[in-house]
């Protein structure tokens, strides 16, 4: 049994049900489905801790071509069915549900939605799992229901359902300041990455309330990171917290080198073509899950 997930493994999994019952075939031509894609952070760059609780802070969110799929049949009535296959996560607190619940608040639409999620993203991984699958809804829903919102007041909508919501909105490889919703375009390469998903999930409130979390970054330039990269704040705690993503890191390190995701689990390294980057998943220690992926300035959401 292998621990690798290759790129055509990824879409079967996203085309497979989500649970027993089959769309009708009038239900699947009626069906808009998108993915929601993955992110990297590439940088994250704790400045300070604010009086509301948050933090100000720089990273750089580039996407990969590694996604949930994500599956909008509208209803004529305001109900929201949301399948989530073998999540245990209730409604209330899944994203994906708040979002159309939101949306449906915000415009006023009567209509509803019938949603399906086929799960591939790991859940506390650091790669905007949820924040992606709130992003793709909200697009989704928005253009179904002819709410009509324009890009701009879908992001700040969307800024209400949590920091990294916005970025998959805007959809462009961007340089985040504040708490990571003020977001400038940035140009950087679009490398091979492999990705390790280590057995270990990272709960962000735990990271950030932490009091060993080192909050005195130095401020870093876009500039600044295109020449000599960024560090990850978190990582010395999720280090300390998380043998697993600590024996990751260092077994990554060995071929490029490797980085944390955000908060999360997720390790990455980059390569310059994607022979290179499958020689190394295929030694990954099996213990791990790894996958290949491309880096993209634009959101294979908009694609």
């Amino acid at each position: 049994m292998t621990n690798s997930i290759t790129p055509s493994e990824t879409k079967k999994s996203q085309q497979r049900p989500t649970n027993n019952e089959s769309p009708t075939q009038a239900q699947k031509q009626n069906t808009l489905s998108l993915p929601a894609p993955a992110k990297l952070n590439l940088m994250l760059n704790v400045l300070d801790q604010r009086n509301d609780g948050y933090h100000n802070l720089q990273t750089v969110f580039q996407f990969i071509d590694f996604a949930d799929q994500l599956h909008f049949t509208v209803l004529n009535d305001a109900r929201i069915d949301l399948h989530t296959a073998n999540l245990s996560i209730p409604d209330s607190d899944n994203l994906i549900f708040r979002a159309a619940q939101l949306l449906q608040k915000e415009t006023g639409t009567r209509l509803g939605a019938d949603i399906r999620l086929d799960k591939v993203l790991p859940l506390g991984g650091g790669l905007g799992g949820g924040s992606s699958n709130a992003a793709t809804t909200l697009v989704a829903l928005n253009k179904v229901w002819q709410t009509g919102l324009t890009q701009s007041e879908l992001m700040t909508l969307s800024g209400r359902l949590g920091a990294d919501v916005p970025v998959f909105i805007y959809g462009e490889a961007a340089y985040g300041t504040g708490i990571g919703d003020q977001l400038t375009p940035i140009l950087l390469p679009e490398p091979w990455y492999v990705v390790i998903i280590p057995p270990a999930q990272v709960p962000t409130s735990k990271i950030f309330s932490h009091p060993q979390l080192t909050r005195n970054g130095q401020p870093i330039t876009i500039s600044d990171f295109l020449t000599h990269g960024g560090p990850n704040s978190c990582e010395a705690i999720v280090r300390q917290l998380y043998p697993d993503v600590a024996v990751a890191l260092d077994w990554l390190s060995q071929f490029s080198s490797a980085r944390m995701s955000g908060t999360g689990c997720a390790v990455f390294a980059s390569f310059t073509d994607r022979s290179q980057a499958e020689k190394v998943v295929n030694q990954i220690p099996a213990a791990f899950k790894g996958v290949v992926v491309r880096g993209f300035n634009k959101s294979p959401l908009y694609n």
